[in-house]
């Protein structure tokens, strides 16, 4: 047992800041003194957390998030069942975290930390997050559209157009008005040089924006646009803001609510400077249901991600996927996850034992313990760990009895959640959504009478614009009137928007925000 403790409490050793995730177990006891953690260091390193339903995996994320921000780490928690709005109230006392502590022999006070609410498009209880179409880009809206790759071809080839044009893509309006210009006689004339559009390709990309509209999904689209440097905010006290992005009322876009997730990833990558190895990160991303990120995801997605993954180490930022299995990860992703913590695994049906071979075969060998047995026996709150230590080495796989949260395991209470948004600095500048002159808006400029014309191109409120309009754009997207107007734009220097790895937009940011 003495010699147990010794190697566990040696490899997972650490002389700078680290995150505690609990104490080695071996053969069911459980031994204090064999502590297991991560340094700080190291948590650029990506992660992984995994496991079958209801083992904990979420309380595993709630800590880590925790002792992040205490440690002045800002943190994006996804919280896809309402549970993770409890890090903004104290735990409760007599509660199971609280015997948990006592039984690891760690300290236990129940702590409230600084949490900002965020809700995709405004849909649940927080500030409206929304992009714009020309910031999330072709390659991300492919994957919600669910486009195969000749189609997103095709996709990015609109955007090139509009933004050699000129033509502001802010929302779903606006990119179908340019899609209808680009298949239509006169509009052809404008790719030459540049490639095609087929009237067969644009039509489905038109319906799944028409269907994308339908579900709802115009209210993720448009201004103002979030700007991803109001996850890095640090809270006076010192501790790391907690950004909490609740997708309950958004379940049923699960498509959509990950590829958002991703193109907030993307623009920090695209706007944070190198900083090489850092002694804590700048900010740490946890990706909660993880497999919707990869499902039914094309070879061009998977590659983008696998390379902002892989480079966004360098700008400071960890992050860490929470799925049931590592077969959820494709394998390019999973490689570059150094820091593994694998709750239990079920073995019901084959293709559970087929991930579970997967699952062991991704740790390395282990003496202390039959993996196989071990992953199927592990109680709630407890996991196999094995992370990078100091010297970038894999530390042998340790059964761990994870470390419970300070805050609370359930959700905040809804009127303690909305006084919290209410009072947020970030609501006066994203609370309320903008229409302002796009590229659909002048194009109906072009064909209405002079005395309606808008006598403001800063902002034209969706409701001035009447449907009965609408079939005027057919008129203007073939017209020589707007041939000529794209071709003036086109010839603009400087019209062209530089684009990342995801085809998102570089953008001015803003200097960070105070809590």
């Amino acid at each position: 047992m003495s010699e147990f403790v010794g190697d566990i409490s040696k490899a997972y050793a650490s002389d700078e800041p680290a995150l505690e995730l609990g104490a080695g177990v071996l053969d069911g006891t459980l031994h204090p003194d064999a502590a297991v953690r991560v340094p700080l260091s190291m948590v650029t390193r990506h992660g992984l957390i995994a496991g079958a339903t209801g083992t904990g995996k979420s309380r595993t994320l709630q800590g880590l998030a925790e002792q992040l921000s205490a440690a002045g780490v800002p943190c994006l928690v996804t919280d896809v069942k309402g549970d993770m709005s409890g890090l903004g109230a104290p735990g409760q006392a007599g509660s199971r975290a609280e015997s948990r502590a006592a039984e690891l022999g760690t300290p236990w006070v129940p702590t409230a930390f600084p949490v900002e609410f965020l809700a995709l498009g405004g849909l649940g209880s927080g500030v409206p997050v929304r992009a714009t179409m020309t910031s999330f880009g072709p390659v991300l809206l492919s994957k919600v559209l669910g486009l195969n790759e000749t189609q997103e071809s095709s996709l990015g080839l609109v955007f090139h157009f509009a933004d050699k044009a000129g033509l502001p893509l802010l929302d779903l309006k606006d990119l179908r008005a340019v899609i209808g210009h680009l298949v239509s006689d006169e509009g052809k004339a404008d790719l030459t040089g540049l490639g095609g559009l087929s009237a067969a390709t644009a039509g489905v990309i038109l319906r799944e924006l028409i269907g994308l509209e339908d579900q709802g999904g115009d209210v993720f689209f448009g201004e103002p646009e979030f700007d991803s440097a109001d996850l890095l905010r640090v809270a006076p006290d010192g501790r790391g803001v907690m950004s909490v992005m609740g997708l309950v009322a958004v379940q049923d876009k699960p498509r959509l609510f990950s590829t958002f997730l991703m193109w907030l990833l993307a623009d920090l990558f695209h706007d944070l400077p190198e900083v090489g190895d850092v002694e804590q990160p700048k900010l740490v991303f946890f990706f909660d249901e993880a497999h919707l990120l990869f499902d039914d995801a094309s070879e061009a997605f998977l590659d983008a991600i696998a390379r902002t993954v892989r480079l966004i180490r360098s700008k400071g930022v960890g992050v860490f996927f929470v799925t049931q299995t590592p077969k959820d990860v494709p394998p390019e992703v999973l490689a570059q996850l150094g820091n593994r913590v694998q709750h239990a695994l079920r073995a019901f049906t084959p293709d559970d034992a087929k991930a579970l071979k997967a699952t062991v075969s991704t740790f390395p060998e282990s003496e202390a313990y039959d993996l196989r047995e071990l992953l199927t026996s592990m109680g709630i709150g407890e996991a196999a760990v094995t992370i990078l230590s100091e010297r970038g080495a894999p530390t042998p796989v340790a059964w761990t009895r994870m470390r419970p949260p300070a805050s609370l395991m359930a959700p905040l209470d809804p009127a303690a959640q909305t006084a919290m948004v209410q009072s947020s600095p970030l609501l006066a500048e994203y609370g309320q959504s903008i229409d302002r002159d796009s590229a659909y808006e002048r194009l109906l400029a072009k064909v209405a009478p002079p005395e309606r014309a808008p006598a403001s191109d800063r902002e034209i409120p969706r409701q001035q614009v009447e449907p009965e309009r609408e079939g005027a754009i057919a008129k203007v997207l073939g017209s020589s009137a707007f041939r000529s107007l794209a071709r003036s734009a086109a010839s603009a220097a400087g019209r062209e928007i530089t684009r990342s790895l995801f085809g998102t937009a570089s953008r001015r940011r803003r200097r960070t925000r105070a809590w």
